[in-house]
């Protein structure tokens, strides 16, 4: 049974005092009430150590990781420092660093592959901006940003990645693919590493939806059959919305 997961990428948000009371409030609020998915909050790097120190059992992840393992890399974090402060792992290509920083997809298979290296969980993130979707070509965009990262891995290591696509275009927006469109490239997705790797893997891998999530359209996306989570932005800052997504696993 493939895992369900519900994860936080908090982005360049929230100052030291405003995250330790987040990080509390989900840790209390998983404590008294267990989840039927996996919870996992993505913070910036500089309060990793602290989260894992107080709130041991969450999964706490990086928003991003270095594809080089140490040197003169002026403002990188390796994964080898990742691991030393205890982050579980790290998520990889998403579209901000796609876009704001010129990441490649080689780039971004070199930095999956040096996570694994090291013991950390990559969430691989894919999807096409709003030109490629109207232009049709969404399908192909996804499928080269997947082949050229992930289709380097073992079988063993495929099958530790979790995938996240992310329509660009509905990212921040307020737009949302529909949940037929996220179910549609979901299926394509795990076509992909079915064709590379079997059907075996393909039907253990978790690819969540990221893309303006909140709870009011979150039971429908996550109840189609090949989306296996969420990938949350802005619901994921407010204890309020976020445990409302963590619930929406109670009622499906």
């Amino acid at each position: 049974m493939r895992r369900k997961i519900v994860a936080g990428n908090w982005k360049m948000n929230k100052t030291l005092p405003e995250a330790k009371l987040l990080l509390t409030e989900i840790d209390t609020y998983i404590q008294s009430k267990p989840p039927k998915c996996e919870v996992i909050v993505g913070i910036p790097f500089v309060y990793i150590e602290s989260a894992k120190a107080n709130h041991k059992d969450l999964n706490v992840f990086s928003e991003d990781i270095s594809e080089h393992r140490s040197g003169a890399y002026t403002g990188e974090v390796s994964a080898e420092m990742l691991k030393s402060i205890h982050a579980d792992g790290a998520i990889i290509g998403h579209s901000e660093r796609r876009q704001y920083h010129k990441e490649t997809d080689e780039q971004i298979g070199a930095k999956v592959k040096i996570a694994l290296d090291n013991g950390l969980t990559p969430i691989f993130c894919n999807g096409e901006v709003l030109e490629e979707r109207k232009s049709g070509r969404h399908k192909e965009v996804v499928k080269r940003q997947t082949e050229v990262a992930l289709f380097g891995l073992s079988p063993e290591d495929i099958s530790k990645v979790i995938i996240a696509y992310e329509p660009v275009w509905a990212i921040g927006t307020g737009e949302t693919a529909t949940p037929e469109q996220a179910q549609e490239i979901h299926a394509y997705i795990r076509g992909l590493i079915a064709t590379q790797y079997g059907n075996e893997i393909a039907d253990s891998i978790s690819i969540l939806y990221g893309g303006s999530v909140k709870p009011s359209n979150a039971k429908e996306i996550f109840s189609k059959p090949d989306v296996d989570g969420g990938l949350i932005g802005g619901a994921a800052l407010n204890i309020n919305d976020f445990s409302a997504l963590i619930d929406i696993y109670s009622e499906i």
